[in-house]
């Protein structure tokens, strides 16, 4: 009993970040929705079931417009492909996690994959229940966001202009915390200078998954030699 509670206080802290930029999109998206003509019941199955972050803003457009189907599920796949190589580098460790395996494929959004790729679980807590913990309170956060924003909508007006910026300084925050704990910066490197060169060839709006694709492939190709010194680095 003492380790679970444990592991639910670490991942809980762990998953504080989140919370904070969650319940300002998540309430965003909860107004969008309302103004779009559908209530809270909409927004909980919504966040519930797609979960799916920018994608969700999108969506209440495409039920405003009425969009096909085929249509909105192809722009789905594209803009959220990326996950396709968030989830290759914990598929082992989802794998392991038995039953909540399928949960935790649908729960890993960017955030939740950053949390993930920075943390270090104390030996008196139980990993895959924190792994799970962190995915299930970042659920929940969005989830609360979409219920808070629906419900507030029909009250209160608001402008949320800039408040997608609170994503951003999270993972800048983030990634200063992952830069400081690993021994060794390459992935960042790689992954900002091929950022970079997509972002001046593509434009903003179709970088991201040929940056991914090429990061992948580069780390994949110096995958040993990166070991090599990350071992190296963990001896010193």
């Amino acid at each position: 009993m003492k380790k679970d509670r444990q592991t639910i206080a670490f991942a809980f802290k762990k998953s504080l970040p989140v919370m904070v930029g969650y319940l300002f999109l998540g309430s965003a998206f909860g107004i969008m929705l309302f103004q779009a003509g559908y209530n809270f019941i909409w927004a909980f199955f919504i966040s519930i079931f797609v979960y799916a972050g920018s994608m969700q803003f999108m969506l209440v457009s495409f039920l405003s417009a009425g969009t096909a189907i085929p249509t909105a599920a192809a722009v789905t796949l594209f803009v959220n492909s990326r996950h396709m190589f968030y989830g290759l580098s914990f598929i082992e460790k989802f794998k392991s996690m038995g039953k909540r395996f399928f949960y935790m494929i649908h729960s890993l959004t960017d955030e939740t994959y950053t949390v993930f790729c920075g943390m270090k679980c104390p030996k008196n807590t139980d990993e895959k229940k924190v792994y799970f913990y962190v995915a299930l309170f970042n659920h929940c956060y969005w989830i609360l966001g979409g219920i808070i924003g629906s419900l507030m909508g029909q009250y209160i007006p608001f402008d949320f202009k800039g408040v997608d910026f609170s994503m951003t300084a999270l993972f800048t925050v983030m990634l200063v915390e992952q830069w400081i704990q690993f021994k060794t910066h390459i992935p960042a490197i790689v992954g900002a200078l091929s950022a970079a060169l997509f972002l001046l060839i593509l434009g903003p709006d179709a970088f991201l998954l040929p940056s991914l694709m090429t990061t992948v492939l580069v780390m994949l190709a110096f995958r040993k030699p990166l070991e090599e010194t990350t071992r190296k680095g963990a001896k010193q």
